[in-house]
């Protein structure tokens, strides 16, 4: 599918503001509501807009700590261990990165004792691991939830 300036700017508002009425998008763009949702629902058929979901602030629920983690795996279990990790639900991202075999993996616990079983239990016990990096975070500057288009 091929953007257009329209579709791109639909996507930059409903990126601030996922529940941003179709009513709202058409007075901000000088069309009409059904015009709105047609596009909308061609971009979610199309697959441009994967999910809407909602940002959760996870300090304010009780995950206080927020640690990145570079995992090196054998090839043959790479995709084992990220398919195990992903379904954690300590695990809020995991990626395969460019490297020897490597994930990249956002994890969030309430406290450095889940972090420290997290990491003890869950993640050495898996097969197929052969190096863990790990990085806490002290401080957020900025939080990709969308991206610029």
């Amino acid at each position: 599918m091929k953007l257009d300036t329209t579709d791109k700017r639909i996507l930059q508002l409903l990126t601030i503001n996922g529940r941003m009425s179709y009513v709202d998008i058409a007075k901000e763009l000088g069309l009409s509501r059904v015009a709105i949702r047609e596009r909308i629902n061609q971009l979610i058929e199309e697959e441009v807009i994967e999910k809407f979901s909602v940002v959760i602030n996870s300090d304010k629920v009780g995950k206080k700590v927020s640690a990145f983690f570079e995992v090196d795996c054998e090839p043959t279990s790479l995709v084992a261990v990220a398919e195990t990790l992903a379904e954690n639900p300590k695990v809020a991202s995991c990626y395969q990165m460019t490297g020897p075999s490597t994930l990249h993996m956002h994890v969030l616990v309430e406290d450095f004792e889940q972090l420290e079983h997290f990491i003890n239990e869950e993640l050495y016990a898996l097969k197929g691991i052969t190096r863990v990096e790990s990085h806490i975070l002290l401080r957020r500057f900025k939080s990709r939830s969308g991206m610029k288009l």
